[in-house]
């Protein structure tokens, strides 16, 4: 079966018909994958949709693209790298092989260092703020994770990140800080990314400025493979520098060392549950049968409804506010991976690929733009995040919000017709995903964030592109290079388009 197949198999009729006749599917469509619950029950899909699916993963050799990365294969073929993130979550012990070598004990190595320095930092009462320089995946994920996992924070520190070259970002961090108490972690893999460099070189003179040259080897460390340029900077590169490997693509990497920032706030201990917790959906991913596996199961719906009944978009709506930049997260993760037009064999694909992800927490969103999901002409499949239990002692509070998720889903799915007012019509029809979790842990959130990993590797595997470069933000950054100097220097006229020299011009005149 191919891609082209899906958009001539026979659509399902309404969700309302298929639960009246089939009222077995609410047990028959859930599947658990670690602590993870996931409902899929409420997707416009049957048994017969749902082996076809299954064969287009068989027929996409999903299951041996899976076991070429697990086995080191160079399956990023662009950059002709592998992809070893999974090795960054195995114990001790474990084998992860790339190109001959066993990179597990060197992970170990880099987690022991860093576990080393936090429990130092942590006792050290004197540092109470922790800046975190980064972008992309040096900033996205840790920020993301921080915030998911507050309730397991040390009481001292606090967390900060910077990532946005416009100064008003690092301004904002700098105005609420204190020189002597604060430690900023820069994290770039070459020590050259510009916006990271350009925010840690203000922090640099920051720091100076108040305490001297000799502070910045106490006040910064760095998260980078060049211990040239980390020395250059200032950096202590034996003691302070944290590495790691051009196998971990960069919104993969929150579980390395770029994920140093979130071990100071929760701890070495909790960070290894954090690892722990990707490891235990690597495995599941790796051992499940098809028709059992989570990240499988969600990839091929997300495929049905991108290429078999044409919906573009998909919301990721977690109903716990410690999840706020999940979707954020999510959409790095998702649309840089799947964003591609070219397919493994240089070819444009003659089909649509990755969707526009995008989302809010609950119950924010239900009074912005839920109204489109409801009753707005385009269907937007969503997927809601739940928990059980809460962190804080109000259990009424929770209790509401569990209730507002309970019933999006139900009233997504199967509306509520009122013809005498059509207005007040709610077609339903709209599908939707309910994962639940006990509470929201290190454990949990390495689940989440893996099962959508691999989730976003079954579809690159279906669609046949490489989910593992990013060539789409190279152009751009190329442009800013040529731009930058001629803003304040002599500019290039020749070099560009009428509408990009009268941009130049009008800033030049008015900065």
């Amino acid at each position: 079966m191919d891609l082209d197949a899906l958009a001539h198999l026979a659509h399902p009729t309404h969700l309302r018909e298929l639960f009246r006749t089939d009222p077995g599917r609410a047990t028959r469509y859930v599947v658990e994958a670690g602590d993870l619950r996931i409902d899929y029950s409420k997707h416009r899909l049957n048994d017969d949709i749902l082996a076809s699916l299954l064969e287009l993963a068989q027929d996409s050799d999903v299951e041996g693209r899976r076991d070429a990365m697990f086995a080191g294969e160079h399956i990023n073929v662009t950059e002709d790298r592998a992809v070893g993130h999974s090795a960054l979550r195995m114990p001790v012990g474990s084998t992860f092989m790339i190109d001959s070598e066993n990179v597990v004990p060197d992970v170990h190595a880099v987690l022991d260092s860093m576990s080393a320095f936090a429990d130092r930092i942590r006792a050290d009462d004197r540092i109470t703020r922790i800046v975190n320089i980064g972008i992309g995946g040096s900033d996205l994920g840790p920020a993301m994770a921080e915030q998911a996992l507050g309730a397991f924070r040390h009481p001292r520190l606090r967390c900060s990140f910077v990532s946005n070259i416009d100064g008003a970002d690092i301004a904002g961090v700098l105005a609420d800080s204190d020189p002597a108490s604060t430690l900023f972690i820069v994290a770039s893999k070459t020590f050259g990314t510009v916006e990271t460099l350009t925010n840690a070189r203000t922090a640099r003179s920051w720091l100076v400025d108040a305490l001297g040259e000799d502070a910045v080897i106490d006040h910064f460390v760095a998260v980078s493979t060049n211990a040239e340029r980390v020395a250059d900077f200032g950096i202590d590169s034996e003691n302070n520098m944290f590495g790691f490997w051009d196998w971990v693509g960069g919104r993969y990497s929150v579980d390395s060392a770029i994920g140093l920032s979130l071990m100071l706030a929760i701890g070495p201990g909790r960070f290894r549950e954090f690892l722990a917790g990707f490891h235990t959906i690597d495995e599941h991913f790796r051992t499940a049968p098809l028709a059992e596996n989570a990240p499988v199961l969600m990839a091929l719906l997300g495929v049905w409804y991108t290429n078999g009944l044409g919906f573009d978009t998909k919301a990721v709506l977690p109903y716990a506010n410690e999840l706020a930049r999940f979707p954020a997260y999510l959409q790095q993760l998702d649309m840089e991976s799947n964003g591609k037009s070219v397919t493994l064999e240089g070819e444009r694909a003659n089909y649509n690929t990755g969707p526009i992800v995008w989302g809010e927490t609950g119950t924010n969103g239900q009074h912005a733009f839920y109204q489109l999901i409801h009753q707005g002409t385009s269907v937007v499949p969503v997927d809601f995040i739940g928990f059980a239990k809460p962190h804080h002692d109000y259990p009424e509070h929770h209790d509401l919000l569990m209730a507002n998720l309970i019933a999006q889903s139900e009233a997504l799915a199967f509306g509520q017709m009122n013809e005498a007012e059509p207005w007040r019509n709610f077609e339903g029809d709209r599908p939707n995903t309910v994962i639940l979790a006990e509470q929201l842990t290190p454990s949990v959130l390495g689940q989440l964030i893996a099962l959508y990993e691999h989730m976003v590797h079954v579809q690159g595997t279906i669609w046949g592109v490489n989910s593992y470069d990013q060539w789409g933000v190279e152009l751009g950054k190329e442009l800013a290079n040529q731009v930058t100097p001629e803003l304040t220097g002599d500019p290039t006229p020749d070099a560009h388009d009428s509408s990009t020299n009268a941009l130049i011009n009008w800033y030049r005149a008015n900065r």
